[in-house]
């Protein structure tokens, strides 16, 4: 199922590459270290991730529904150094059969998700017994003024601007209570600055199903 929206496509694809070097193309190769066997990334965008696969990675299944970035994400899969299968879809209904993958990524993308519960659901679903789930997320702040500010901007601009992005999400208590047992998080700030700013909290971790 498509969902295009080719403002935010194409605003997506000049901020993504500056966050590359602003750090995150480092915490995307920490988000996937050490993953091995077959892989779906949901929500893969325009395929900045698909660099940072380790060779122990066998395939990957990329579903994007935003067609501009799809086609981004297959040219970046040309490249990548895995072999990388770019499908239409989206996180509720995965192009996967059950219990069919070792490991699962999320990647910037589980804050745009509209129902996050069924995506985590459909996530179990292909994921195998005691397979990876791997998350690099925006998440709700820590500090309650910032949290208040969140909120306020979850519901007016901010949503509009950033694909649909709400960043007063605790990502790591949707993951919980989908199911997965969390074993590691870090929490941090991105990119790092003295002032904070709706966006700026960030978990990475990972859980298993």
């Amino acid at each position: 199922m498509a969902t295009s929206r080719p403002v935010f496509s194409r605003l997506y694809e000049r901020v993504s590459r500056r966050l590359e070097d602003a750090g995150m193309a480092e915490l995307r190769r920490e988000l996937l270290d050490g993953l091995a066997g077959a892989a779906v990334e949901v929500g893969c965008g325009n395929g900045l991730t698909f660099a940072h696969y380790p060779r122990t990675v066998t395939r990957v299944v990329a579903v994007e529904p935003e067609p501009r970035l799809r086609a981004a994400a297959e040219r970046a899969a040309r490249g990548a150094g895995v072999g990388v299968e770019v499908v239409a879809g989206t996180a509720e209904e995965l192009p996967l059969p059950d219990a069919s993958v070792d490991a699962a990524v999320l990647c910037l993308v589980l804050c745009s998700i509209g129902d996050r519960a069924r995506a985590l659901a459909e996530l179990r679903r292909v994921l195998r017994p005691g397979g990876e789930l791997r998350f690099l997320e925006h998440t709700v702040a820590e500090d309650r003024r910032l949290q208040r500010v969140q909120r306020l901007v979850d519901a007016t601009v901010w949503p509009l601007l950033a694909g649909g992005c709400h960043t007063a999400t605790d990502q790591v208590g949707a993951i919980a209570a989908a199911g997965f047992t969390v074993r590691r998080v870090r929490r941090f700030d991105f990119p790092p600055a003295r002032v904070r700013v709706p966006a700026s909290p960030h978990v990475l971790g990972v859980a298993v199903r």
